[in-house]
Order: C-alpha cells, then structure tokens, then sequence
C-alpha cells in the first residue's frame, strides 16, 4: 500500500514541480502563484521518499513511521478538499484531463485513509510480542536532536493547524501571497510533517527513524530547489521569509544528523 501511495504521491509531484503553470490543465485544482506549486510539488516528492523507505523497512516501528503521517496528512486532505470543492476541475468547462485528476484525487483522498487505518489494524494483529529488555522502548536520539525534532514538529503542527483553522490570518504570516484553499493544503502538509518529526524523536530505535530523516534531508532539497526557481514570490527580507528559511534549515540539520546515526555502525550493531 505505501508503494502505491509513492507512486500516486510521485504523479501528483510531477505536475506541481515540474509544470507549475500548467496546473488549471493537467491538476485536480489550479495553484496558484507558481511558488505555491512548487512547495507542494516538493512536499508530494519528498513523501514519496517516506513511503518507499517506510514500505522497505523492515519493522513495523519503522514502517509507521510513514503510516501514521500519511493517515493524518490524507484525512486533512480530504476535509479541506471538501471544503472548497467548488474550486476543484469538476466542470465540463475544465480539460478533460483536469477533470480525470480531479476525480483521481477525490477518490484517493477518500480511500488511503481507510485504507492505512485497515492495515494497521492486520498489522498490529499480526504481530509478534517483540522481546523485552531493560532499554526497550526508551528514546534512544541524542536529547539534543530530540528537543530540535520537538521544536521542529512543534512549529509546524501549530503552525499548520492554525492555516486549517484561521487560512486568511495566518497566511499573513507565511512567506507569500495564499488563497485560503492553498493556506489550508500548505496546513495540512505541515501538520503532516510535524506528525512525523514528534514520531520521530521517539524512537526506540536508532534505524526506525531511517524514513523520517530522508523525508526531512529530500524535503530541504527540493524546497531549496524551489526557492532558486520562484524564491522571488517571497518577500525578502521580511520576518516570515527569514523564519521560512531558518525552518528549512531546521528541518535540514535535524534530518542529516538522524541519517547520518540511523546508518551508523552503532546502528547496525544494535539492530543485529
């Protein structure tokens, strides 16, 4: 199932990084400015990464760590689409293939939802009782990166969740211009993302935050990439700006450092 939400999350990437204008054509809804595109283009890109990781981890502690962001980032999703589903492509006046996406991502917005809570539900039946040790279940990232990860998560699940609640207030406060339907689906991302960083530096296991750390490092990339092609939406150099970049930069260290230990020869020791 995470290999197939890769492979949608990846498609809808596709449209929104690579052809940002072409949105009203080839897109469930049109995005506008371009910056916005593109953001959400990368966040789409960067999930496919926590998918692909989370479908090969070997562990559930692992593999949910994917699970639970995307059941919380899809079910927002899906309320904010019904919320504005009057600026959706569901027209005869849209392209053909506005229309197919549209009806696409209606339809996948309402079926991963259920579709993560049922496999975790056979997951968790299926389990084995893990062993018990005098560690199991302690928190095992350094305290350092653990309170950045909080931070982190902290700022992004209040943040987002004040973009679902007050769109136009709070969209005073990001970098550029949003609608309140683009306001609310940078929300639901963020929340998303913060979701998973809170998972994140709880883990038990230096190698189950593997899928975190890569979406976290892909993330900055992309978003980076991003800001060299239409950084010039933002306004520079305003606090919201600044605070946009110090975020990234955040989210940039903190996925490095749980990378670089997830594949440490510690890590390795300790998994086998």
């Amino acid at each position: 199932m995470l290999y197939v939400a890769a492979f949608l999350v990846f498609l809808a990437g596709l449209v929104l990084f690579v052809f940002p204008l072409r949105t009203a054509e080839w897109f469930a809804w049109t995005v506008n400015p371009p910056m916005t595109a593109v953001f959400l283009g990368a966040a789409y890109w960067s999930a496919a990464g926590l998918e692909v990781t989370g479908a090969r981890s070997a562990s559930w502690e692992s593999a949910k760590l994917a699970v639970w962001p995307v059941f919380v980032f899809t079910t927002l999703t899906l309320g904010v689409t019904l919320l504005h589903l009057d600026r959706f492509h569901l027209s005869p006046e849209n392209g053909a293939l506005a229309q197919i996406a549209t009806w696409a991502w209606l339809a996948i917005y309402a079926m991963v939802p259920v579709a993560m809570l049922v496999i975790s539900w056979m997951q968790l039946r299926s389990r084995r009782p893990a062993p018990t040790s005098v560690t199991a279940g302690r928190p095992v990232l350094p305290p350092a990166l653990r309170l950045l990860m909080a931070g982190i998560a902290g700022v992004l699940l209040c943040y987002g969740l004040a973009l679902l609640a007050v769109p136009a207030y709070a969209a005073s406060w990001w970098p550029w211009t949003l609608s309140e339907l683009t306001a609310r689906a940078v929300g639901a991302w963020l929340v998303g993302l913060g979701w998973s960083a809170a998972q994140g530096q709880s883990s038990a296991d230096l190698r189950t935050v593997r899928p975190v750390a890569l979406t976290s490092v892909a993330f900055v990339i992309l978003q980076a990439l991003a800001l060299l092609r239409y950084g010039g939406a933002l306004t520079w150099p305003s606090a919201p700006a600044i605070g946009f970049v110090t975020v990234l930069l955040a989210i940039g260290t903190a996925g490095g450092w749980a990378l670089a230990l997830s594949r440490s020869p510690g890590a390795q020791a300790r998994i086998s």
